[in-house]
């Protein structure tokens, strides 16, 4: 029997948060989702109490990241994440409103699967995430080693 992979969710605006859960939802995504409002709880999680990041061995994550959060940034979260052998392999999907090619070469450069802008409107970021949601809906994801 495969474990649910768990959504991950390091957002700390509360309306894009919202958005974002309603709209993997529409796209028949069932999936547990963890939210977070910042790294150092989102980490605290990841890592467990140890901070070894055992604490989550066997169980398949996909992280969804903000760059911009009110504690660290997002790149300091991902290279966290990439540089934990027991994270390493788990899929980050970088969901920002940065679109800067260097931030964007620097998080794929740290290990980021997937980069996606946030479209400023309402229309067109409903509708990312909704494919996004899609998307979920068939990747594979390993268990966390």
């Amino acid at each position: 029997m495969t474990v649910p992979v768990t959504i991950i969710m390091i957002e700390d605006d509360e309306g894009h948060a919202r958005l974002i859960q309603k709209n993997i939802r529409r796209a028949g995504v069932t999936n547990e989702i963890v939210a977070f409002p910042d790294g150092t709880s989102a980490l605290s999680f990841l890592l467990g109490p140890d901070g070894t990041g055992q604490s989550n061995v066997g169980r398949p994550l996909l992280i969804l990241l903000d760059l911009n959060l009110p504690d660290m940034t997002g790149v300091d979260i991902l290279k966290t994440i990439k540089e934990n052998e027991h994270l390493k392999r788990t899929p980050v999907v970088v969901l920002t409103t940065t679109d800067d090619q260097r931030e964007i070469e620097r998080c794929y450069d740290l290990g980021c699967n997937v980069y996606i802008t946030k479209p400023v409107n309402y229309e067109g970021f409903s509708n990312a995430i909704r494919q996004l949601g899609l998307f979920f809906s068939v990747i594979q994801v390993p268990e966390t080693a």
